[in-house]
């Protein structure tokens, strides 16, 4: 199975071209997603963030209120680290399932999504990676008008990443993002096409 990373930082717009390859036929599991499910309660993820954050970032459910939390973790490099430690082993474990679900399936490409690819030391597990790149202002815009954000808590989100300009040199395709949606959808397919392509070439060799 040839597995691609499609990776970006925050409001770059990763899940857009995620959504395009998902309409091409791709198989796409998204790190956010596990993230979710890595912490739904009665799992040790859910157990693990609320003995170390309280039971202040619960909602009334018993779900975890993932603004709270991410107040909190972005709010504190401590925090955010802490954070860290819990989930990603969590999101590893539901990312290989996923892996050997899709295989055992006959998957032929499958991409996943991953924001924190290179900050968590992922890059080499994968064939390919696709980067998603747009300007930091550009970014910080979005994430003060389209998620409705405070402009402190944007900058401190974009800040908490690993600068674009160090993954841009690593990646195997690149996306730039600063156009239109129907220029990114447009540039999001011939991605696709060329990982096809690649993935094909792998399986004849």
């Amino acid at each position: 199975m040839y597995r691609v990373a499609l990776t970006g930082n925050i409001a770059s717009g990763k899940s857009a071209v995620a959504r395009v390859w998902a309409r091409l036929g791709a198989a796409v599991v998204d790190a956010d997603r596990l993230a979710r499910e890595a912490v739904e309660p009665g799992t040790p993820g859910h157990g693990a963030v609320v003995r170390r954050f309280g039971p202040g970032v619960l909602e009334p459910g018993g779900r975890i209120d993932r603004a709270a939390l991410r107040r909190l973790a972005f709010g504190d490099d401590s925090a955010r680290r802490d954070l860290e430690r819990i989930l990603h082993p969590e999101i590893g474990r539901l990312r290989a399932a996923e892996d050997e679900r899709l295989e055992r399936a006959g998957t032929a490409l499958v991409a996943h999504v991953i924001p924190l690819l290179f900050e968590v030391g992922l890059e080499t597990e994968y064939d390919a990676i696709v980067l998603v790149d747009a300007p930091e202002a550009v970014r910080l815009r979005r994430l003060v008008d389209r998620r409705g954000l405070a402009e402190v808590e944007a900058k401190a989100m974009v800040e908490a990443q690993m600068p674009a300009s160090a993954k841009r040199a690593r990646a195997t395709l690149l996306i730039e993002n600063t156009g239109t949606l129907k220029e990114l959808e447009r540039a999001a397919g011939k991605a696709w096409r060329e990982l096809e392509r690649r993935a094909a070439s792998t399986h004849r060799s």
